[in-house]
Parts: C-alpha cells; sequence; structure tokens
C-alpha cells in the first residue's frame, strides 16, 4: 500500500549530500495506463497511480547554485539547462518517488559525474531557456551518440494555480528510484511547497524527446499544464529502496 501525499516534506536526516536551486520549471504532464509504462521501473517499484492512471512529465527548467550543503556552488558545472522526462512510481515499502527515463542537460562535466555517481541516465545537450515576460521558451538539442532529437517548448505563464489532489501528486515528490550497482535505490530530497501557476502551451514539438527513451509519442497535447518559479532543494543519503517506513532521508 503506498503513503499518503503530502504536500509539505517529511523531514530529511542529516548528513545532507547535496544542494540545488529549481527555477523557472514547466510542468507537461500525459496520462497513460499503468501498464504501457510498467517496463521502465527499476526492480522493487511501480507505476504510481492517480484515480487509476499513470502519468508521464517533461520538465524543462533551470539549475542554479549546485553544490555540498555548505560553502559557494561549484564553479562552472554549479548552474546549468535541464529538461527531464519522468515517470512516478512507488516501492514495496510504499514510498512514493520519480524515476527518470533522461536528463538532458547542457554541462557535459553534469552529465559525467551524474552518470557515475547516482547513474542517472543524463544525456548531454545543446538547450536555451528565453524568458520575455510572463513567456518562457526552452530548446533542447541532443548532442549524444546515436540519438537524434530536439524539443522546443512555449508556454505563457497566468494566475496562480490552487494545489488540488491531481497537482500533489505530480509535484509532492520527496525522492527519486534509481537502479545502479545491481540495487534499486531511493534518494530523497527536501524543499519548500510548491507555488504553482497556470500555463498555456503556446507551442509544442517534443516527440522526438518522448520516443528516445523508449515512449509512445501522446499524439495529443498534455493533459495538465503548470508553472513554477522554482524551489530550493537539498538530498539526503540513499538507503536501498526496499527497506521500509515512512520516508525521512
Amino acid at each position: 500500500m503506498a503513503d499518503a501525499i503530502w504536500p509539505a516534506a517529511p523531514e530529511l536526516r542529516r548528513p545532507r549530500i547535496l544542494r540545488q536551486r529549481w527555477l523557472d520549471l514547466t510542468f507537461l504532464h500525459w496520462a497513460v495506463e499503468p501498464a504501457d509504462v510498467a517496463q521502465f521501473f527499476p526492480a522493487g517499484t511501480r507505476p504510481d497511480t492517480f484515480e487509476g492512471r499513470t502519468y508521464v512529465g517533461l520538465v524543462p527548467f533551470r539549475m542554479v547554485d549546485t553544490g555540498l550543503p555548505h560553502g559557494p556552488a561549484v564553479p562552472y558545472v554549479g548552474t546549468f539547462l535541464e529538461t527531464n522526462v519522468r515517470l512516478y512510481s512507488v516501492d514495496e515499502a510504499g514510498r512514493r518517488g520519480v524515476v527518470f527515463l533522461s536528463l538532458d542537460a547542457n554541462r557535459l562535466a553534469v552529465v559525467t559525474a551524474a552518470r557515475t555517481v547516482f547513474g542517472l541516465p543524463y544525456r548531454w545537450a545543446r538547450m536555451t531557456h528565453i524568458r520575455d515576460g510572463n513567456h518562457h521558451t526552452y530548446t533542447s538539442t541532443l548532442r549524444w551518440p546515436g540519438v537524434q532529437a530536439s524539443a522546443t517548448i512555449d508556454v505563457e505563464v497566468g494566475a496562480r494555480l490552487e494545489l488540488g489532489p491531481l497537482e500533489n501528486f505530480l509535484t509532492a515528490r520527496w525522492a527519486l528510484h534509481t537502479h545502479r550497482a545491481g540495487r534499486t535505490w531511493y534518494l530523497p530530497n527536501h524543499h519548500p511547497p510548491w507555488i504553482l501557476h497556470t500555463a498555456e502551451l503556446v507551442g509544442l514539438d517534443a516527440d522526438d524527446v518522448l520516443t528516445s527513451v523508449g515512449l509512445t509519442a501522446p499524439g495529443r497535447p498534455p493533459d495538465h499544464v503548470a508553472f513554477s518559479p522554482g524551489v530550493p532543494a537539498e538530498f539526503g543519503l540513499p538507503p536501498r529502496a526496499t527497506s521500509a517506513g515512512r520516508p525521512s532521508g
């Protein structure tokens, strides 16, 4: 049985291993049948569902001030652009999280370090983010061997959005599940509750990115679109995904 969804993050035990700020995020989500994506989940996890459906997320944003828990950001690699394709997971202990199918970033050093240390599917890409008032444009073109994919996402940000059960299901995620060294790990995070805004999708060309990770192109606009100015975040040490209890880091 899955744990309840908490809009506020549970306490993160020390030591903290990493800090970041996630800024100017656009959340695009498509509802899908759980069976259609079940093969992408690491051992010991399964698709998490909301009213019988699970979701595929496409999330472009700016990553800023990445560094150790104390001290300055890491030079050069502390700030970069990222676009990730994500699914929503729950493990055998009932802990909810995120499974990343890809994390495209425009810093090769970040890509190399994240793949080596955490086993995360980072890929190098050429990326831009342009803001003009409430209008945000994100572009991405992969620079990754054997894969050709690009994306353009245009949104117009609107009024403050009151968080309901679906918004909490999609964004109140206090960990990621990842497979590394033959095991599935649960990497907890902590950040303030999200502030979300409505967002109108002005333009979207992202089928290449979705199909590049093995998904089927949705063939329709996203079922849910939202924007957040961002949050500061911290990560704790990862216990095994199969250990029991409420997520606490």
